[in-house]
């Protein structure tokens, strides 16, 4: 009998399903990168890469001119190949076509707006009165705050351009300079057709109840706008067609809004970003928001970080845009940051918030958050020490008493009677977790939650859905209204029966049979992924004890920056400091290829 020898690495699988032996070494990397989130092998960095070869692949001395004759491998001139060879990036070519036709589609758009952004600041100054009403001098800043109100800059920037990305930290007021940019859209044209979309329902929903809620001036007629408001996920919006990849909004179908508003954009996909630009017309306005700081998309991809990083400087903009803005801004927020010769195509197009409404830069989770993102070791280890910051505390030694304490927290929303009180209890803290399995993931840490809350008497383990179990749904129920990353509680109804209930987008209890969600888990910890969008008035982050590679500095960031008032990081000193080393540096083509290539790219 003949032995079978079992491969269990995919990547060595894909590499060998080719039979050659100049394409394999390529094709396992491409494979591997495929998996990690890149969208591309970039062949300039193949030296680096190959430790991560089987032993038995190597390359040949002449591999990389010998790639771009082999039969399978095509180019921007010769598509129809598995394999694309471009600008030195090794593609699929699936992942090359979107790459592709996202640049084209962008370009497309930028190509209309050209000839509105006149009109669009005439009208912008017809209702002057409104603008300076909508963006007061703000006063409120320390000496050491950049003094350019860049949410107005963002928001005539956004006003005058069909696509504009506006990113910043957390609480530097995104939302609330969207719901300005429509304050004012709506009162020049209160005709206006507007779409929110979001990765997921949660975000969407959060971001619409942010938007009708924001303080801001606005007439009865244009809140009422802001009631209408109907928030989607992406999928959604564009309709998908029932087991197949594509969706009924496509480039032959566009979908029928002036306006159309992205949250949370650093979530989505490569693929998806540019089905979602395949299905808007040239003349629509989209508005892209997110953190280029946060995690990157779980799919191939790192779309938003790459267009908000093509350029090698932000928040540039040209004599005549800088003039209009400053007709609104204050003597002392006045843009002196101007270019009258960059041919960037992304030019005064991307935004970036840089003051903190939540946390200032100096003390607090505003610093460590600065210190994780730019890797500086020295303010990280200060800030370990013990009584070194009121807002961070560093626990090193992984303590169970800390731990303890802060999850005793958690007896708050148990003890609350009031189902609506207790679900915002609830939702005040949270214990984040960067991997699902060890002693410091996910399963692991929700038991140890529960068995110390149950051994104390708080809660009661009797079934899968016992009463005051915190649950996180990991899928969309279209049907009761709720969505992916929703939290509820279980607890009984009037009649005693054992129900979920969740908070709507207006405030008010939704309460369904648990039996009906057969996709939640125990939320008394949650990933860090799943977190991104969400704020708690306190967080417990607990890191791997060891280095794991997926534990970056935009990971600790996103965890870290959760927190409003108050964050524990329970993480050993050398892992915080190679976490803050490492950071998200997908593969792909768009910085370079949006810069130089012109025309059907």
């Amino acid at each position: 009998m003949r032995n079978i020898i079992t491969i269990n690495d995919v990547h060595q699988q894909f590499a060998d399903y080719f039979d050659n032996p100049d394409l394999k070494p390529f094709l396992y990397l491409l494979s591997k990168k495929l998996s990690e989130g890149h969208i591309c092998l970039d062949l300039n960095h193949l030296q680096a890469e190959q430790e991560q070869l089987p032993e038995y692949y190597s390359f040949r001395d002449n591999s990389l001119s010998l790639l771009a004759n082999q039969l399978l491998v095509g180019s921007a001139e010769v598509l129809n190949k598995p394999f694309i060879l471009h600008r030195q990036k090794l593609y699929m070519q699936r992942y090359y076509m979107y790459e592709t036709t996202l640049l084209q589609y962008i370009r497309n758009i930028l190509s209309e707006e050209a000839f509105l952004r006149k009109d669009r600041a005439a009208a912008l100054l017809q209702h002057s009165q409104l603008v300076q009403q909508l963006f007061p001098p703000d006063n409120s800043g320390t000496a050491t705050d950049d003094p350019v109100d860049w949410q107005l800059a963002a928001a005539i920037t956004g006003i005058l351009n069909n696509f504009t990305i506006i990113t910043g930290g957390p609480g530097t007021g995104k939302t609330t300079t969207v719901a300005k940019i429509l304050a004012l859209l709506y009162t020049i044209d209160p005709s206006q057709k507007v779409a929110l979309a979001a990765p997921t329902g949660k975000a969407a929903a959060r971001m619409a109840e942010s938007l009708r809620n924001a303080a801001i001036p606005r007439d009865p007629h244009i809140a009422a706008k802001f009631q209408d408001l109907t928030p989607s996920t992406i999928h959604r919006l564009l309709k998908p067609v029932k087991g197949s990849p594509y969706f009924r909004h496509n480039q032959d179908n566009p979908l029928n809004y002036d306006v159309i508003i992205v949250d949370e954009c650093s979530m989505i996909d490569l693929a998806l970003f540019t089905k979602l630009l395949a299905a808007i017309r040239p003349s629509t306005r989209i508005i892209l928001l997110g953190d280029k700081d946060q995690l990157a998309s779980v799919e191939a991809g790192s779309l938003f970080g790459d267009l908000c990083q093509a350029q090698p400087e932000l928040n540039v903009f040209s004599p005549p845009l800088a003039a209009l803005i400053n007709q609104f801004a204050s003597p002392q927020g006045q843009i002196n940051n101007i270019s009258s010769h960059s041919q960037h195509p992304l030019f005064e197009h991307v935004v970036e918030l840089r003051r903190s409404r939540r946390f200032t830069g100096n003390t607090g989770i505003g610093k460590f958050s600065k210190a994780l993102i730019r890797n500086n070791a020295a303010v990280i280890r200060e800030m370990m020490e013990p009584g070194a910051d009121e807002q961070v505390v560093i626990d090193t030694d992984y303590s169970e008493k800390l731990f303890e304490e802060f999850i005793t927290g958690y007896t708050s929303f148990i003890q609350e009677k009031d189902t609506l009180t207790a679900l915002r209890k609830m939702n005040e803290l949270r214990v984040l977790v960067a991997i699902r399995d060890g002693s410091q993931g996910l399963a692991n840490i929700n038991r140890r939650i529960e068995k110390y809350l149950s051994d104390k008497k708080y809660i009661h383990l009797t079934s899968a859905f016992y009463e005051n179990r915190p649950l996180m749904l990991t899928r969309n129920y279209y049907e009761h209204g709720l969505f992916n990353g929703d939290t509820g509680i279980i607890r009984p109804d009037e009649n005693g029966v054992l129900m979920a209930w969740f908070e709507d987008s207006d405030g008010q209890l939704i309460s369904v049979f648990p039996g009906y969600l057969t996709l939640a888990e125990t939320a008394f910890a949650m990933t860090i992924h799943k977190s991104q969008g969400s704020e708690f008035g306190k967080v417990l982050v607990v890191l791997p004890a060891t280095e794991v590679p997926l534990l970056t500095r935009e990971l600790v960031y996103t965890a870290v920056s959760r927190a409003r008032n108050k964050v524990y990081v329970q993480g050993s000193t050398d892992t915080l400091l190679l976490a803050a080393q490492k950071f998200v540096d997908r593969g792909s083509g768009i910085n370079t290829r949006i810069a130089t290539e012109t025309g059907n790219i």
